[in-house]
């Protein structure tokens, strides 16, 4: 026992395990029943010079220095398990098992250095693997080793700074309004209920899992507006699963034109079986699966002899639709639901070329006409300038 004049302190675990709400758990975590999980943390109360106590806590201290990168990684992971969305969380599974552990998993979690994490880079990139996998490998261990720091596991996260910048994706060019018809007119007549999805995807610019994941009580096409409120996600290429949209922006209503609700009034009359309230179903009844939804469009592109694009290219394709009417980057960024108007900007900014070419002649207009009044000239009309598109040329 110690009086009340001397200092009084107490040992503890805690960890950095988080609730439902991103609250730390810290000393409260029902886990650290468990052997190796949390840190010691003491705390000393010690007087001060105006009489009250003081309480100086220090933290960090391992309950298992031995442990090894493997063991820490299984165990951040478990702990990321409820935290994430099913498809991020098999995600994260995949670089932990499958790319981390392999590589890192029997060394000490203290011997872990910037050194080995650079080696494992260069020897990625050098075998010939893509920049964005190792990218998210990266990501995903500098994401575990700052856990790690935060819990005061680890002094510094050996992963900071990352190797490599997050690589930028192709910049892809989505099928003309006369393609997107050729393709429509083909699957009209291959597969209706296939071109009644596109229809959809490119009238609203929806993403791919948020068609699928549509329902029947969130269409109500007499008022010409359905809500999205589910993505339907493949976990491990596998299992589907209603998931929340990708952003609580994306969790938003979508207006209907004419076109695309007939296209979803014909989708709902078709459907075989209401024991799920999917809008999409296959001829089972059952939702379709994201896989065999790509593997059917490619096989009805290559039929209609059109060029390489992705589904989620229909989604680009919808924006450069409105972009060519003159439909201003806001109201594109609030009809595609993007978090911010930074994102359809950044996304869009290469605009197209029919855009482009006609924002650079309405400033030789604008300049010709202001010059023609300097002269007191008639203004005359510029004469059309018809320039070949770059971005379908070839080098010979």
């Amino acid at each position: 026992m110690c009086s009340s004049g001397q200092r009084r302190g107490r040992v503890y675990r805690r960890c950095g395990c988080r609730d439902a709400d991103r609250r730390q758990l810290g000393a409260g975590c029902s886990r650290l029943v468990e052997e190796g999980h949390g840190t010691w943390t003491f705390a000393v109360d010690i007087p001060s010079l105006n009489g009250r106590r003081r309480t100086v806590r220090r933290g960090g201290f391992d309950a298992a220095p031995h442990e090894t990168v493997a063991a820490y990684l299984t165990k951040w992971l478990k702990g990321m398990e409820f935290l994430l969305k099913p498809t991020t969380y098999a995600r994260y599974r995949t670089y932990v098992l499958c790319e981390l552990i392999p590589v890192f998993g029997k060394m000490r979690l203290e011997e872990l250095a910037h050194d080995h994490i650079t080696a494992y880079t260069h020897q990625q990139l050098e075998a010939g693997r893509g920049r964005q996998a190792v990218y998210h490998c990266l990501a995903t261990l500098s994401s575990a080793l700052g856990t790690a720091v935060r819990t005061h596991r680890l002094p510094y996260n050996a992963a900071q700074p990352l190797l490599m910048r997050r690589p930028r994706p192709d910049e892809r060019v989505p099928w003309s309004a006369e393609q997107a018809v050729a393709f429509l007119t083909h699957c009209r007549g291959a597969d209706p209920a296939f071109a009644d999805l596109v229809e959809v995807i490119i009238g609203t610019g929806l993403r791919k899992g948020e068609a699928l994941g549509l329902q029947r009580p969130c269409v109500r096409l007499e008022d010409r507006v359905m809500y999205i409120r589910h993505t339907l996600s493949a976990i491990d290429n596998h299992e589907l699963v209603p998931t929340a949209p990708k952003t609580k922006k994306s969790r938003n209503w979508v207006p209907l034109s004419d076109r695309v609700a007939a296209a979803l009034q014909r989708t709902m009359a078709r459907s075989t079986t209401v024991s799920n309230d999917h809008v999409f179903q296959g001829p089972d009844g059952k939702p379709l699966h994201p896989a065999a939804v790509r593997r059917r469009f490619h096989e009805l592109r290559e039929q209609a002899g059109l060029p390489h694009v992705t589904i989620h290219d229909l989604r680009h394709l919808a924006a450069t639709l409105a972009l060519e009417g003159n439909v201003s980057m806001a109201v594109i960024s609030k009809t595609l639901r993007h978090s911010t108007l930074s994102t359809t900007a950044n996304i869009y900014s290469h605009l197209t070329w029919d855009v482009a070419m006609a924002a650079v002649h309405t400033i030789e207009t604008r300049l010709r006409r202001v010059e023609a009044r300097a002269r007191g000239a008639v203004d005359p009309r510029s004469p059309s300038i018809s320039l070949p598109n770059p971005l379908f040329s070839h080098v010979a």
